[in-house]
């Protein structure tokens, strides 16, 4: 049975717990480390801990890094439910001394007021203000199911706080705005505190695992200093597409509640956030080969799924190859092949997009 912290908060460019599942199974034993540098959701680094693994996962997007943090380091459902209790609590007096939320909505007041009803913005700011989730595992937990229901389907269920919007998506201020009045639709009255109580007891139907990881909001060159002395048997991570999708734009919403923008941004978090031309994006692939040789076990593996705009399954396993030069280390491709994306994320509010239609996996061994 899937684990319910898998789905905990869906968005673009994920792969499935599955892909992870049958790597872990296949090129590590249990006690072994697992390292995802580009974590994402956490999905891998979660995986190998269900597994009885060891887990790295860093990411060096907000949104990314407190999703990861959450899996990895999960509290207990009791601990959760009393934090949220206690954050609740703090909110009336909060929200009765505060006379006004325009910071928190910077110059896109109209978006936040058509994204959000009036008692669920404000609370929405106390806990933007409140939650310490860089730095204390139980705020972290809130903050991921928070984010998991800041957007989605309005009619399809009430766990969800916004306006009608995608799930794995922010969509932009203006396009939002223009949507939302066109059909005169108007947000939910949503108890943020009610909703997010809800969510973590259907999250924690799922037993969390005894065993904890380790999360970094850091650069993946970074990493080698993060983790110090370890090394992982399992290298596996996706890195960012080539011109495909901007993390940083397309999930500017729940970085705005994380204490970001209030606003779309590029370039802000990483200069890796999306490339557009080869020569850039084959740069970062060498940096992640040059983590991969201070941070992989001689004999360990490093999968990597990857895909670009334009390019070729031949051109993405000989562009892996040729930049694993950088590891200075001995490096075999062991195996390729091609994942059509079945079910792709564009289509739930772009249908018929031309966008990526398959992705390339490759396993190597490094000696």
């Amino acid at each position: 049975m899937r684990h319910r912290f898998h789905s905990m908060c869906p968005y673009f460019a994920m792969f499935p717990e599955s892909f992870a599942e049958s790597w872990i199974e296949e090129l590590t034993q249990p006690g072994d480390l697992v390292l995802d540098p580009f974590s994402g959701r956490g999905t891998a680094p979660f995986q190998a801990l269900l597994m009885g693994r060891a887990a790295v996962g860093g990411d060096i997007n907000p949104v990314a890094y407190v999703l990861t943090r959450a899996k990895l380091r999960s509290p207990s459902l009791r601990q959760l439910l009393a934090r949220i209790d206690e954050l609740e609590e703090k909110s009336r007096v909060a929200v009765r001394q505060r006379e006004s939320i325009d910071g928190d909505q910077g110059e896109n007041r109209d978006f936040f007021e058509l994204a959000f009803a009036p008692r669920t913005l404000v609370q929405l700011c106390y806990l933007r203000k409140e939650l310490q989730w860089s730095s204390d595992d139980l705020d972290a937990m809130v903050a991921a199911v928070t984010v998991g229901c800041l957007h989605g389907e309005v009619n399809a269920t009430a766990n969800y706080l916004s306006n009608q919007m995608p799930r794995t998506i922010s969509t932009k201020p203006n396009y939002s705005v223009k949507f939302w009045r066109e059909r005169g639709l108007i947000p939910p009255d949503r108890d943020v505190f009610e909703v997010i109580r809800n969510r973590a007891k259907y999250r924690y139907e799922s037993n969390r695992p005894l065993r904890r990881g380790q999360a970094w909001l850091c650069d993946m060159r970074e990493l080698p200093r993060k983790v110090g002395s370890k090394r992982a048997q399992l290298l596996i991570t996706s890195p960012p597409y080539l011109d495909t999708t901007s993390f940083e734009e397309d999930q500017w919403l729940r970085g705005w509640f994380l204490g970001g923008a209030a606003m779309p941004t590029r370039g802000v978090y990483s200069r890796d956030d999306r490339h557009y031309t080869r020569d850039k994006y084959w740069s970062m692939i060498a940096d992640l080969w040059r983590v991969a040789g201070q941070l992989v076990v001689p004999g360990g593996s490093v999968v990597i799924r990857i895909a670009g705009r334009g390019m070729s399954e031949d051109e993405l396993c000989r562009g892996l190859l040729g930049t694993s030069v950088c590891s200075q280390r001995n490096v075999k491709l062991v195996s390729s092949g091609v994942s059509e994306i079945v079910r792709r994320q564009t289509d739930a509010f772009r249908p018929g997009s031309l966008g990526l239609r398959t992705e390339v996996d490759c396993q190597f061994k490094m000696y």
